[in-house]
């Protein structure tokens, strides 16, 4: 395959609708799966947190290009919940994404070329049923039945959070993706800026998600979930930094 230099321009997208949901494991679980600069964006010392987020999304583009010349496509992502020790010590949120998938054979393509993101292309349908909705994936597995909910939505049961105002902490927006270039020793940091950013939650009276069984993780707990739309999106240029683990205690 191809590959391209690493996010080498800003990008600009909209998203009229993304659905998240948010799996709770415990920390150790989580851990292996991470790059050494990389520390979970742990919950009372003892979760970490996997998103599944369901994005319909519409003219991605270079930024500065019309609309028109953008891309629509469905992405589903998969993220683990971290933060990262920059060169000037601050403690960054973000998000480090294991796969992407979508339905587009041109993101598929650009997407392996020019990220570390890991896409794969699949099937994608949904369905609407009076005040519910379905996003399903026949070549995946996954399904997902959702409706909307107000602001004082009770949480899936087993969620590690109390209230969805505790929740609300991931969910987003996380400021920064983070890629570890293992054979130059640097960390690829991409900064999102978005716009109308306003999480709703979300009932969830139905999900399959064979994904996580494939991780090991058939045990997670579904701890939250949210939706956005209408949300224009901008990613920078990636940067990369250094990583000195002896410069920062516990890292490593």
């Amino acid at each position: 395959m191809i590959r391209l230099p690493s996010h080498p321009f800003g990008v600009d997208a909209f998203f009229r609708r993304s659905v998240v949901l948010t799996f709770a494991l415990p920390q150790v679980q989580l851990l292996p799966r991470l790059p050494a600069p990389l520390e979970l964006d742990g919950f009372a010392d003892q979760y970490g947190f996997v998103a599944f987020a369901l994005v319909d999304t519409t003219a991605l583009r270079p930024s500065g290009f019309p609309d028109w010349m953008g891309q629509d496509f469905f992405l589903a992502g998969y993220r683990i919940f971290v933060r990262f020790r920059d060169e000037r010590g601050r403690r960054l949120r973000g998000l480090y994404i294991l796969e992407s998938q979508t339905d587009s054979w041109r993101m598929t393509l650009l997407g392996n070329a020019m990220t570390h993101y890991n896409y794969r292309r699949i099937t994608v349908g949904g369905e609407d049923q009076e005040d519910r909705q379905t996003i399903f994936s026949p070549s995946e597995g996954f399904s997902v039945t959702y409706s909307s909910a107000d602001d004082e939505a009770g949480l899936p049961p087993g969620s590690p959070f109390s209230s969805w105002k505790e929740a609300r902490r991931f969910a987003g927006p996380m400021p920064f993706t983070f890629t570890y270039l293992a054979q130059q020793d640097r960390v690829m940091i991409v900064e999102g800026v978005r716009r109308d950013w306003t999480p709703v939650p979300v009932n969830i009276h139905d999900w399959k998600l064979p994904w996580l069984d494939r991780q090991g993780w058939g045990d997670a707990v579904l701890a939250s979930a949210f939706e956005v739309t209408n949300v224009p999106y901008h990613w920078k240029k990636g940067r990369t930094e250094s990583w000195r683990p002896n410069e920062y205690p516990g890292r490593g």
